[in-house]
């Protein structure tokens, strides 16, 4: 695909509906990417977006009010966002569920407003999906879905290296994601991607999503292109997914068998579900002897942590007030000089 031939496609029009591109996936997986390149091809953003920092320079994209409800609402059904067993979904009491969803509701619609083209990067909406889905039908919006594929041995090694997780948790973890990701979406347009094909090859990446959502990325022109040849970069590879799945034990199996079928999606060659169905079935043995030890461990230490994320956002919100009153202040004492030399001027020439 050439920048000209990207110039020339017409855009969705406006009869089209409103549409969500709701990227899925495992934390540290390839969503950022993604999703960076989704918004420099028309889909918009949300108003409160997580900044960047050490471990991802580039930004989060991801929409940090949103990602704090989703944090509540796992909590409320005991889970957290890295516990190993959060597929699958955990329903709440019917009157709970629909607090929630209406909750969620009015959070997207405070977050996009009237965007045509929502786009929405939680990996927590990947485990709660069922939740969404409900949103997305009463607002009503329609999601196109994409799900990055990346090695869970590379996700692994960046979990080790900003959360310290043991390998054998970081592949559970990713298996729950991206079983998740899959059975949630299966009666929707959804397109599979591999993280590296799309650091190597963005445009052929696209042509697969724009082929698998039977319709083209809303704003993807040449300017658009180029901004995307800038941000996505083979340095964005920082772990490589070296070494053996099968030397992490049975959780290392499990995920080498749900990574065989992804990767085949990713290719549009995807091996028979057979693979993921005896992978859930595993997947719900081992919760069954393992969550009531795992879950509530993984919920309380993620209570102490979204803790003390809301706390720095809220840091950040003073902060951000207190710089306005600032300016302003600045602002209203240099009219005040200004209209005193203009009076001193006046009385000087009136004497």
């Amino acid at each position: 695909m050439s920048p000209t031939e990207v110039h020339d496609r017409k855009p969705l029009e406006k009869a089209d509906g409103r549409v969500a591109y709701v990227v899925l996936g495992m934390h540290r997986s390839g969503t950022s990417a993604v999703t960076q390149l989704l918004s420099l091809a028309g889909p918009e953003l949300p108003a409160n977006v997580m900044p960047g920092d050490e471990y991802n320079q580039k930004g989060y994209f991801e929409p940090w009010k949103v990602a704090l409800l989703n944090d509540e609402r796992l909590r409320a059904a005991g889970s957290a966002w890295d516990d190993a067993f959060a597929y699958p979904f955990r329903p709440l009491a019917p009157a709970e569920d629909e607090a929630w969803v209406q909750r969620a509701s009015a959070l997207f619609l405070e977050e996009y407003g009237g965007v045509q083209w929502p786009l929405l990067k939680d990996p927590r909406v990947t485990v709660l999906l069922p939740l969404w889905r409900q949103v997305f039908d009463r607002l009503p919006v329609r999601p196109r879905c994409v799900i990055p594929v990346r090695h869970p041995l590379a996700v692994a090694g960046s979990l080790s290296r900003r959360d310290r997780f043991p390998p054998e948790k970081s592949v559970l973890i990713w298996t729950a994601y991206m079983l998740a990701a899959e059975a949630y979406t299966r009666d929707l347009p959804r397109a599979f991607v591999g993280y590296d094909a799309l650091l190597a090859d963005w445009r052929g990446e696209v042509s697969r999503i724009e082929a698998a959502h039977a319709a083209p990325l809303p704003r993807l022109t040449a300017a658009a292109a180029r901004r995307i040849d800038r941000a996505l970069s083979p340095d964005l590879r920082h772990n490589a997914g070296e070494g053996d799945l099968r030397d992490l034990g049975w959780a290392g199996a499990l995920a080498a068998k749900v990574l065989e079928w992804f990767e085949g999606a990713a290719q549009d060659e995807p091996p028979s579900r057979r693979l993921l169905d005896e992978a859930a079935a595993e997947l719900a043995r081992r919760a069954a002897d393992m969550a009531p030890l795992v879950s509530p461990v993984a919920r309380d230490l993620d209570v102490a942590r979204t803790g003390a994320l809301e706390a720095g956002r809220r840091i950040e919100i003073l902060e951000g007030e207190l710089k306005t009153e600032h300016a302003l202040l600045e602002g209203y004492r240099k009219a005040m000089f200004e209209l005193e030399a203009e009076l001193d001027a006046i009385l000087t020439e009136e004497t």
